[in-house]
């Protein structure tokens, strides 16, 4: 919702006020004010200028020399634009004159004749070109003959004018109008409120004589006004009015169309002007649509309509989509001269359908879909012919035709000053309640300290108890509750365990380059059972079904977190992203057929997708494609970091490359898998060779101490050996190196593999494996015999183990 505070300033004062404090009251008091913005940078030295001459340059076809009188002075100026006209009011720069983006004026001689100004657009004095009349968007303004010569443009256009950018909750729909941020407004300063005219003057007949009103679906429209108004003439709106429109981001037509439109911001209420003439009868009715009946809206777009559908028709045919779009066949047009005026209350959910079966929204049905004041529908219509009357020179005929079948009903709430108190831990007094809701302009009779409060209709969000707490608390000042320190034996601002687990392997993560991401916890049909752990798997989990799915790709919740996550990876791809490495820690949802009719168990879970170059470096020539080792290494990485012990064995999975696969295990349990996506599934999902892993966070969060260890720099020399082993080609080198480090223990600190050779050389069925031997003895400097023992022992215990004798 965008505010004028020109606008404003019509219902309540505000003139103590700068835009940025009163955007700081109103965000203070519940209505968050998303940013200020100003019509028009600021621009002096233009005034209105009266057009005594307009001749043709000497010199040029398409430009005209103008003799314009300023009020003190007449100043010669060069125009080219196309409608300048002698006799006409304009906005004139002078010399010296500064409009928006610091353009000066000076005077210049253009084609050998001195110009003294500018005649300006309203483009040039900063107004956005989508608001301005099309009927002026190729040429300068021109004034109406009411304006004074000489008097600064600035109040007239609107150009001192700041609005403000409201970001509404959907409960608060009564601020979608001038009015109802009136009364915010009025409660947020304690400022009276001052209402618009509806004052009319009924003349040239009844309405009745003109047209009749029927309602077939009252459950959909249960109040529907019909008023006419003749003798209209179609012209442009009162500059306030446009000024006003144009703040509040529409753009001015004509002004039936632009009092409607201003009437649906001023009061929050729809209304749709129908030409009379091309209605095609004289009787209104309000229907369903039939099943796949037509109709062609505004926009020139024929629609296709269901029966759950509600249409305004002529007895004949549908007019118009009830509360959404009028029909293109009825619009009021430069030819029109009476006027049917729709004021009409469609219930929510009618409206909700027909947007929702269309695809039209508009600022109507926005208003309608969150519901209107009941109270003030017709008084919109009074309103609106009051406008017409005044503006439009139309004749409003008498009593106004309707059905009315409308609960206009106020809410009574039950306040009590104690309960307030104990609620907000505050200690407002009875007095300031009552004076709170004087300010919030809520009816109410006091019995001590009990309220009862008659709630507006203009404020259907206020239902019980707690709403009115709220009313209370934020007329009170939010600022003005009282706090203290959180009570017991918890630390203010300790992490969980599960929580400081969660930032390290997020930490670690993004220090090895992976970026994290948050997928949607729904996904569809196709991907549900794929890419599920192992362990996940052997439950057979019964994937949840929403039972109203917003899509069809959203209709689970999700098993395992890859499918998403190679969705993006293959979204971001197909923008030119090759280079991809993202991780995601978030929850999967398990059940089985036992517990269907239960909440899912929710299980945190570690996943990541990668692909593309790991390290590319152009200047040395380096390139690393991402691998099967590469995400090895990023799990030891991680496990390294929590001090928990995991083992790797090689598998077959589902949907994974079956020779690049491997388990993930910590002591005797699978925590999860790690290893290519299989080259069928990446064709499918149009992603190249890609390497994932997923990790049971649960287990890992079970054998997580969160302790912090410390142990001494070593103070002597340590002793590298490398031994390689002929092996069967079947033995695992990570088996082979838990039997060195356990055989050279205690004084081998590590064990790493650097070598594997298979060929030429070594026997069939056979190959080498080399590993390099750290020895290290804390407490003093290793003998050679010593390490020579150590490295003889466990020379014999892997060839005892594992048939293998020594590489010479």
């Amino acid at each position: 919702m965008l505010v004028s505070l020109n606008w404003l300033k019509n219902y309540v004062d505000i003139s103590s006020n700068t835009p940025e404090d009163l955007a700081e009251k109103i965000s203070k008091a519940g209505i968050e004010v998303d940013g200020i913005a100003y019509i028009a940078a600021e621009s002096s030295g233009v005034v209105v200028g009266h057009v005594e001459s307009c001749e043709q340059h000497p010199n040029a076809d398409k430009l005209n020399l103008c003799q314009v009188d300023v009020g003190n002075e007449q100043l010669q100026i060069i125009c080219g634009a196309p409608n300048v006209r002698q006799g006409q009011k304009v906005a004139v720069a002078k010399p010296g004159a500064v409009l928006p983006n610091n353009f000066k004026i000076k005077k210049v001689k253009l084609r050998g004749v001195e110009s003294n100004g500018m005649i300006c657009s309203l483009q040039e004095l900063g107004i956005d070109e989508k608001y301005v009349p099309k009927d002026i968007a190729e040429g300068i303004f021109v004034f109406p003959d009411d304006v004074t010569v000489g008097e600064s443009v600035e109040p007239l256009l609107n150009l001192n004018d700041a609005v403000l950018e409201f970001d509404l909750t959907p409960n608060r729909a009564d601020a979608l109008s001038m009015l109802g941020v009136a009364y915010e407004t009025a409660a947020i300063l304690d400022q009276e409120v001052h209402l618009p005219s509806e004052t009319v003057h009924p003349g040239g007949g009844k309405t009745g004589d003109y047209v009749s009103v029927k309602v077939e679906a009252p459950e959909l429209n249960p109040y529907y006004g019909a008023f006419i108004a003749r003798d209209v003439e179609i012209k442009p709106s009162p500059m306030w009015m446009r000024n006003a429109l144009m703040a509040a981001g529409i753009r001015p037509i004509n002004n039936v169309v632009d009092i409607t439109n201003y009437v649906l911001l001023e009061y929050g209420q729809p209304l749709h002007a129908f030409d009379y003439d091309r209605f095609g009868s004289d009787q209104v009715v309000t229907r369903r649509a039939e099943q796949n009946e037509k109709m062609t809206t505004l926009d020139g777009e024929q629609r296709t309509l269901s029966n759950e559908n509600l249409v305004i028709t002529n007895g004949k045919e549908p007019v118009a989509l009830a509360g959404v779009m009028g029909g293109l066949h009825t619009e009021v047009n430069e030819n029109t001269t009476t006027v049917l005026l729709e004021a009409a209350y469609f219930a929510p959910f009618a409206v909700r359908t027909t947007v929702k079966d269309t695809g039209l929204r508009s600022d109507s049905s926005t208003r309608f879909e969150k519901s209107v004041d009941p109270n003030r529908v017709e008084r919109a219509g009074l309103r609106a012919c009051h406008l017409l009357e005044k503006y439009a020179g139309a004749t409003i005929l008498a009593d106004p035709v309707s059905f009315d079948e409308l609960d206009r009903s106020e809410t009574t709430v039950v306040i009590e000053t104690d309960e307030i108190n104990n609620r907000l831990g505050t200690a407002i007094t009875t007095e300031d309640i009552g004076l709170i809701l004087n300010r919030l302009q809520f009816l109410f009779e006091q019995d001590n300290d009990r309220f009862v409060v008659k709630v507006p209709t203009r404020r259907g969000d206020i239902t019980i108890f707690e709403d009115m707490l709220e009313e209370v608390a934020r007329i009170y000042g939010y600022d003005h509750l009282p706090y203290t320190l959180p009570k017991g034996s918890s630390q203010a601002g300790g992490l969980t365990k599960k929580q400081q687990l969660k930032r390290e392997v997020k930490n670690y993560l993004q220090s090895t380059g992976l970026m994290e991401t948050i997928t949607y916890s729904l996904t569809d049909d196709a991907v549900i059972n794929k890419l599920i752990s192992p362990e996940l798997r052997k439950k057979s989990p019964n994937p949840v079904q929403l039972s109203m799915p917003m899509s069809e790709d959203h209709q689970y919740l999700r098993l395992s977190i890859l499918p998403e996550l190679l969705k993006t990876l293959a979204y971001n791809r197909a923008r030119k992203q090759t280079n991809i490495q993202y991780f995601e820690l978030g929850n999967v949802f398990v059940t089985d057929e036992t517990t269907l009719s239960t909440q899912p168990d929710e299980q945190l879970r570690l996943a990541g997708a990668l692909t593309g170059l790991w390290v590319h470096h152009p200047w040395q020539q380096e390139k690393k494609q991402v691998d099967f080792y590469l995400i090895k290494g990023i799990i030891e990485g991680l496990f390294d970091l929590l001090n928990i012990p995991i083992s790797f064995e090689q598998t077959k999975l589902p949907d994974m490359h079956p020779g690049r696969c491997a388990t993930v295990s910590s002591g005797n349990r699978v925590i999860g898998f790690l290893g290519q996506v299989h080259p069928s599934l990446e064709k499918t999902m149009d992603i190249n060779e890609t390497y994932v892993f997923d990790i049971d966070m649960e287990a890992v969060l079970h054998g997580y101490t969160n302790t912090t260890g410390y142990k001494p720099i070593p103070k002597y020399p340590s002793v590298a050996r490398d031994i390689a082993f002929i092996v069967d080609e079947e033995v695992n080198a990570g088996d082979l190196q838990e039997t060195i480090t356990a055989a050279g223990s205690p004084l081998v600190q590590d064990v790493q593999i650097f070598d594997v050779y298979k060929g030429e050389n070594l026997p069939d069925g056979k190959k080498s494996i080399a590993y390099s031997l750290l020895y290290q003895d804390p407490e003093k400097t290793l003998k050679d015999d010593e390490v020579e023992q150590s490295y003889q022992k466990i020379v014999d215990t892997v060839n005892k183990k594992f048939n293998a004798y020594v590489r010479s």
